[in-house]
């Protein structure tokens, strides 16, 4: 099953896919409310799809799949190629790092690169959905449990404000616009291998960045056990589960990002994204 917001900024709406393809509206189950944290679980439970009311005409416009996000919690350097690429060491446990909710836009919409940036990079990234209070989880089990579903996110870095301002990561990571979401929250029971999904990125038609979930440091269920240790995760969280190589932090013959560039993104079964470059 799919779940997603659709129509204008401010104004989406939430619809539900299934097997047929159709998409659907959400509204009557969730009482009109939005796809929300505290909606979640009932729209997870949606069994009977073919009683909601049909979509007439194309999708307007694809929104987060999700809105009053919790938190946005990133794990860097979290592929084996990735992290070679940028001559790190691989990491013993896993790199964390936060985004702040207000980082996210529809999967489709513009990318602002900031004032006085010479480094904005992309990252194609794994989206996990919380679907369950998640807290001191004992093993991979009981962390694919806590799993609502997957997403595609561009986890947008500006590496000078990242790596040579000072501080910690936060300020490369947080400008607006910086984590586009989307089209869909594919179902946990959808993905019976998170570690089997190949993620693609484009710029300007050209590929940057062709890898797998196979080639993550540490998997999906690991860091949903290993993150539950250090903070309670709660339904509608995000976490983005690292990029693999082909950045343009990774290699000096690649060019960061300008406006009027066009970003392209997709995950096996999460849908595709495109974004234009824009200036702050």
């Amino acid at each position: 099953m799919k779940l997603a917001r659709i129509g204008a900024p401010g104004a989406e709406r939430p619809v539900v896919s299934g097997q047929d393809g159709a998409w659907r509206e959400l509204a009557p189950v969730l009482d009109g409310a939005d796809l929300t944290p505290a909606s979640l679980a009932t729209a997870l439970a949606v069994r009977d799809l073919g009683s909601l009311p049909e979509l007439t005409g194309p999708v307007e416009r694809f929104g987060p799949p999700l809105v009053s996000i919790g938190k946005i919690v990133c794990i860097g350097l979290n592929y084996r190629q990735h992290a070679a690429e940028t001559g790190a060491e691989v990491p013993g446990e896993p790199i964390v790092f936060l985004k702040t909710p207000d980082t996210v836009v529809g999967p489709d919409d513009e990318v602002l690169i900031p004032r006085a940036s010479v480094k904005t990079d992309y990252e194609v990234e794994l989206a996990v959905v919380i679907g369950r209070e998640a807290r001191y989880l004992p093993d991979a089990a009981s962390a694919d449990a806590c799993i609502a579903g997957y997403a595609i996110s561009n986890d947008v870095s500006e590496r000078e404000f990242q790596l040579e301002r000072g501080g910690q990561w936060d300020k490369g990571k947080n400008c607006d616009t910086f984590n586009p979401l989307g089209p869909w929250l594919l179902t946990a029971d959808e993905v019976p291998d998170p570690q089997a999904l190949g993620l693609r990125l484009w710029v300007n038609g050209e590929l940057r960045q062709d890898g797998g979930t196979h080639d993550m440091i540490f998997g999906v269920h690991e860091i949903v056990r290993y993150l539950s240790h250090f903070m309670t995760l709660r339904p509608g969280d995000i976490i983005n589960t690292g990029t693999p190589a082909g950045v343009a932090l990774g290699s000096p013959e690649t060019p960061y990002l300008h406006p009027g560039d066009v970003m392209e993104v997709e995950i096996d079964g999460l849908g595709r994204q495109r974004q234009t470059l824009g200036k702050a």
